[in-house]
């Protein structure tokens, strides 16, 4: 999930109301996003899945790995990782429906649960064998729900700049219940906001996010194409979604990259006290902290990131 260091409580809660939570997810990869080309991409290695809550683009040949973006992001989010990956993976790149311009259908219903469970039958369906999953902030979220719901179909899973549940944000004694009237408020925030209050409050936002200007640019236009009611469920859910009961029972290896930069993001204490918290319960967890770089760590330190996605996939240590 998105982690804004430098916000209390309240001043995140207004964050997510005035913003309307857009940049939890974007990754972008310097993003020269040229939409002809992604679209042809995607029509040359669309996957014979059909669902209505996600679809999925597969590049490349080798071991199977899924990328999975978050809150209100295109799958271009991956694209850099994709094209590198390609020549020794087969890599399956996740649309969500009702981001960025994917269509959704479903009003004010759930989210999360069931584009995780339409993840999970599209690795039955296609027959991958335990795939290594890796997902940016709700799409980190979204990974773990999967390995905890589906052990033996995950081979591994690293959740970049994610947390087990959303609202520890608000503190350590957050809890689902506690957070369901933020979460409340957050939606409606999204639903209520005018179209240029909305733009605004997204340029706003995306600079806490990422270094880098390409990143912030994407993001915004990510989310004015995302469907207002698919983000309003999706952030409800987010908020309210604790994973962390689940965390000691887990044995699918987990990497947590996360962010620091004292520069505008969280600090190195801060990002390890949190990090290390949430995640204490997880046996075996690897938590991989990157400097100099906010929530979208693919875009503002490329480099290092594909050193630890190459580690992640050859099973070594970082």
């Amino acid at each position: 999930m998105m982690f804004m260091s430098r916000h209390g409580g309240g001043r995140l809660l207004r964050a997510f109301a005035i913003a309307s939570a857009v940049v939890l997810g974007a990754g972008a990869v310097a993003l020269a996003v040229r939409a002809e080309a992604a679209t042809s991409a995607a029509h040359q290695g669309a996957s014979t899945f059909v669902s209505d809550r996600l679809s999925v683009e597969v590049v490349g040949a080798g071991p199977d790995v899924i990328l999975i973006p978050g809150f209100a992001s295109s799958r271009e989010v991956w694209r850099a990782e994709a094209q590198r990956l390609k020549a020794t993976h087969r890599v399956h790149l996740v649309q969500l429906a009702g981001f960025a311009g994917e269509p959704w259908t479903h009003g004010d219903g759930p989210f999360v649960e069931p584009a995780v469970e339409e993840l999970a039958r599209y690795v039955r369906d296609s027959g991958l064998r335990q795939p290594a999953v890796i997902g940016h902030s709700m799409g980190g979220m979204s990974a773990v729900m999967l390995a905890q719901r589906h052990p033996e179909w995950v081979g591994r899973v690293m959740s970049v700049d994610s947390l087990p549940f959303f609202s520890a944000l608000f503190g350590p004694t957050a809890t689902a219940e506690s957070a369901r009237p933020f979460a409340q408020q957050a939606a409606a925030g999204i639903i209520a906001a005018d179209e240029a209050g909305f733009r605004a409050g997204q340029d706003r936002a995306a600079v806490g996010y990422s270094r880098t200007s390409a990143t912030r640019a994407a993001m915004v236009g990510w989310s004015m194409t995302s469907d207002r009611q698919a983000m309003a469920a999706a952030i409800s859910d987010v908020m309210t979604t604790d994973l962390r009961p689940g965390l000691s029972a887990m044995t699918t290896p987990v990497w947590a990259v996360y962010a620091s930069d004292a520069d505008g993001g969280a600090s190195v204490a801060m990002a390890d006290g949190l990090w290390r918290r949430e995640y204490a319960t997880l046996p075996g967890v690897r938590m991989i902290r990157v400097d100099d770089s906010r929530h979208f760590i693919m875009a503002d330190q490329p480099e290092r990131f594909a050193a630890i996605v190459d580690q992640f996939l050859a099973g070594d240590g970082a």
